[in-house]
């Protein structure tokens, strides 16, 4: 294992990439780790707590969005800075879990909120990946957070890629977007979802072409839809699913576990 582990796990809409991250957490924890983890939930969708099964109080986005209504001049009134009192009220909203610390980047309201949140997020990236030997971060959908550079403390870099050409092209415009902001990722992976075994050579094959490592395709897998509808989380699934066994041998490829 490689120590500190930081990984964003990036991707089209609906690829499968917050799944992914609840995966590979799993097997992490199931490997009999030793290491300090958090799980940062960078998709304003949020719904990565709700597969890991965490109660999350105030994303960073609540709580940016409170400290805007109720302080007006903190920096004259208390003689701190409004990023370090912003900081601190970040770090509060981490959730301690079970073997992993949990932290929710949320929603923002109004024009170039989000783009703010996003440095904030960054910001404290870089302090937290000091506390913490494993780092997973889900990202939200698409390339935004390429073009604010939110991964650049990011040594591995992981896109997932369904069967459709969107989730494809957008796999080849990440590659390319990492080039032109200089995120200096040690790995590039490509993990597929719900691609035919059939399929894993062509899949290999162009991921070399373009770029990428190959790391393994997740399977279709009935068990997670049924813990879905059921709003159970996937922490909980058998250890023998077809999913997670697969996620299991990507955890090793990437150099997750051993």
């Amino acid at each position: 294992m490689i120590r500190p582990f930081i990984a964003s796990i990036s991707g089209k809409g609906g690829s499968g990439k917050t799944t992914l991250t609840a995966l590979l957490l799993k097997v992490l924890l199931e490997s009999g780790s030793n290491d300090d983890i958090i799980v940062i939930d960078a998709d304003p969708a949020m719904n990565l707590h709700e597969l890991l099964g965490v109660n999350v109080e105030k994303s960073i986005a609540e709580i940016v969005e409170e400290f805007r209504r109720k302080v007006d001049d903190v920096e004259v009134a208390v003689g701190f800075s409004k990023d370090a009192l912003i900081e601190y009220w970040v770090y509060r909203a981490i959730v301690e879990a079970n073997g992993f610390d949990f932290l929710s980047m949320g929603r923002g309201e109004g024009e170039g909120c989000y783009c703010y949140i996003n440095a904030v997020l960054t910001k404290i990236t870089g302090k937290l990946v000091k506390n913490y030997s494993v780092v997973l971060m889900d990202m939200e959908a698409g390339l935004e957070h390429l073009s604010r550079r939110t991964d650049r403390y990011v040594d591995t870099l992981i896109v997932m890629v369904d069967p459709s050409m969107m989730s494809f092209k957008t796999a080849e415009k990440i590659k390319q977007l990492v080039r032109e902001v200089n995120i200096e990722a040690k790995h590039m992976y490509i993990v597929g979802n719900r691609i035919p075994k059939s399929n894993e050579g062509k899949l290999r094959e162009w991921s070399e072409k373009v770029g990428y490592e190959f790391a393994g395709i997740i399977p279709e897998d009935e068990m997670i839809l049924e813990y879905s509808v059921n709003g159970k989380p996937i922490l909980d699934l058998p250890s023998n699913s077809p999913a997670v066994m697969a996620a299991r041998e990507i955890a090793r490829n990437i150099k997750l576990i051993d």
